[in-house]
């Protein structure tokens, strides 16, 4: 047999796949000196990328049920625009947005597979950093905006709409934020623990 090095390349025969729960994988190697010795190698489990994708198909399944006529919630997020649905808010408004959420639910999708070489992983690495700014943003904005009555008597936002938008609507903003980050840091990390490339 061959005399194989960490890193370089575990012979297909010498991989023992036990799958522990801690997503690591147990390989033998051969190394020069003829021992075989295991060796933890780190599997890539996407699972940001998989939050992230779910976090936007459910955000713009929402979006698509209050394009087609539902009113749940809708009152809560939107204030007098849900009562009146003009034309441009339920085309740009809900169907837009629900577009964009399932555009963010494919690079969701994206950031959970294995990072592709050159230009398009790093543009899906970019993509996703901008993405989690992009929510925190939005977020953190609306939250301190509603916080300190910033805006004042400029914006019309009842009690209610204000109250949904503190405990619901601008956490669930931050919170796809940082599933976007996470998984955009996940994107393409080194298989090896310890190893923190990208």
């Amino acid at each position: 047999m061959a005399d194989w090095t960490v890193g370089v390349l575990v012979p297909s025969d010498a991989i023992a796949e036990a799958r522990h729960g801690n997503g690591m994988l147990l390989a033998m190697y051969e190394d020069p000196q003829g021992k075989t010795t295991p060796t933890a190698l780190k599997t890539k489990s996407g699972l940001w990328g998989r939050i992230a994708c779910s976090w936007a198909v459910a955000f713009a399944m929402l979006h698509f049920y209050w394009a087609l006529g539902g009113s749940w919630g809708l009152s809560s997020s939107a204030g007098p625009l849900a009562e009146e649905l003009p034309g441009w808010f339920v085309a740009v408004g809900l169907w837009g947005v629900g577009i964009l959420c399932l555009v963010g639910g494919a690079l969701g999708w994206l950031l959970a597979r294995p990072r592709p070489r050159g230009l398009a992983g790093r543009a899906v690495k970019a993509l996703g950093w901008c993405a989690c700014a992009v929510l925190l943003l939005r977020g953190l904005a609306i939250e301190v905006l509603l916080l300190t009555d910033a805006a004042g008597q400029e914006i019309d936002v009842s009690p209610e709409q204000r109250l949904w938008s503190l405990v619901l609507w601008n956490p669930w903003f931050l919170i796809g934020g940082l599933v976007y980050g996470l998984a955009a840091r996940e994107f393409g990390r080194a298989e090896r623990p310890g190893n923190d490339a990208d």
